[in-house]
């Protein structure tokens, strides 16, 4: 018996990222909840300038902050910086192993850039790397100091980036590497700015000089915009089950306008931890989540080719024959996959009709199947497929 170790792989990477992510987010949301908490000191020590009081488990917790740094360093001191570090490598890990390996299936799309493997590996790192280094940059100059002018230029950048990368890669892998960008700007802003900021500070009272609080503000900086990225980051990390947010000539808008809502849900959250309430952002968020799914629906319908003559059972069989029958069988054919993808087998009338939906997601709503389109399926053959559904899917 053959045993196929790839699964295995990803799905233990993907559970590692999984498991790291929630520990590096949840982290995240605590100590900004914690600080948009804080209550003035009402026994007030040298240096510090805020407290709280919680419960939680059956015990009481006080939790005091300092402004820079206490006096003198406590002996155990806990960072919090693996959950961001375990996050991006298996997320890395993760890419590698589905979009880099698997680079003619999942990341190049011919139809908009005949690619090599190394062409759009090369591509997809000069994205993360610049994303990066574009962000730090506009941290780190004149503009950085103002937090809402930041995050505007931000998040043009990233529509800019997500327009470019939708017409060169497959959509659902421009969708992952946008989240890519965000997520290496996230762990980057912890390795490179908020970790080291706090190892001087640490250096500096050892050695009994005055901490520089710029560097506290700094890494405090870093970790707001990295709230502000989460959401969204968590969209686009789950945007590939979504084949309806990807699939229409305009998917760097929608993109761009749910990563929005995230970060207008977000600001939410972060006001109504500070005592304050803001209604018109939720229904703002609301109202622009249900005109943007609209939008999508439209554009991808209004971008189908229209097919107006009834569509027989015998044409489908013969594009799906064609086109899908390779991997989704009882015994696929495709050298890549010796088991029918997800279960899903097309090798009877009663299966075909079965998963009409998911051929209409995937196929017709989509591009995704068949996978880097390498039987060259044709839009007019997608629109038949489509026409088939929707008339009732009928044998």
């Amino acid at each position: 018996m053959e045993f196929d170790f790839t699964p295995w792989l990803n799905l233990a990477i993907r559970w590692l990222h999984f498991i790291t992510g929630i520990a590096w987010i949840g982290s995240s949301f605590y100590f900004i909840w914690l600080d948009n908490h804080l209550e003035s000191p009402k026994e007030p020590k040298k240096g510090m300038s805020g407290e709280l009081w919680s419960v939680h488990g059956g015990g009481f917790y006080h939790k005091q902050k300092y402004a820079v740094a206490p006096e003198q360093m406590p002996e155990n001191l806990h960072w919090f910086k693996w959950e961001a570090y375990f996050t991006w490598m298996s997320g890395f890990a993760l890419l590698a192993v589905i979009y880099y390996l698997g680079a003619d299936l999942f990341l190049i799309d011919k139809s908009k850039m005949d690619l090599t493997q190394f062409e759009a590996i090369g591509i997809s790192l000069a994205f993360l790397v610049g994303g990066w280094v574009f962000y730090d940059g506009l941290c780190r100059s004149p503009l950085g100091t103002n937090n809402t002018l930041t995050g505007i230029i931000w998040f043009a950048a990233l529509t800019a980036a997500a327009y470019a990368l939708t017409h060169i890669f497959s959509d659902r892998a421009a969708f992952i590497h946008i989240g890519a960008i965000v997520g290496t700007a996230m762990a980057a802003n912890v390795f490179m700015v908020i970790i080291p900021n706090q190892k001087k500070v640490v250096s500096a009272l050892t050695a009994g000089e005055t901490p520089d609080p710029k560097l506290g503000q700094m890494g405090k900086q870093r970790s707001l915009h990295n709230n502000y990225m989460t959401l969204p980051v968590l969209f686009l990390m789950i945007s590939n089950h979504y084949p309806m947010t990807f699939s229409s000539p305009y998917n760097w808008v929608v993109v761009a306008a749910i990563g929005l809502v995230g970060v207008m849900v977000r600001h939410f959250f972060n006001l109504r931890h500070k005592g304050k309430t803001s209604p018109a952002l939720v229904v703002a968020s609301v109202v622009l989540f249900l005109a943007i799914a609209f939008f999508a629906a439209e554009a991808e319908k209004a971008s189908r080719v229209e097919v107006k003559e009834t569509v027989t059972f015998g044409q489908v069989q013969a594009v799906l024959g064609k086109h899908c029958n390779m991997c989704h069988a009882a015994a696929p054919t495709h050298e890549f996959f010796p088991e029918a993808p997800g279960g899903v087998m097309f090798d009877t009338a009663d299966q075909v009709v079965q998963y009409a939906p998911k051929i209409m997601e995937q196929a017709v709503m989509s591009d995704i199947m068949p996978l880097g389109n390498e039987t060259g399926m044709t839009d007019e053959e997608r629109a038949l497929l489509g026409k088939w559904i929707e008339d009732g899917a009928r044998r």
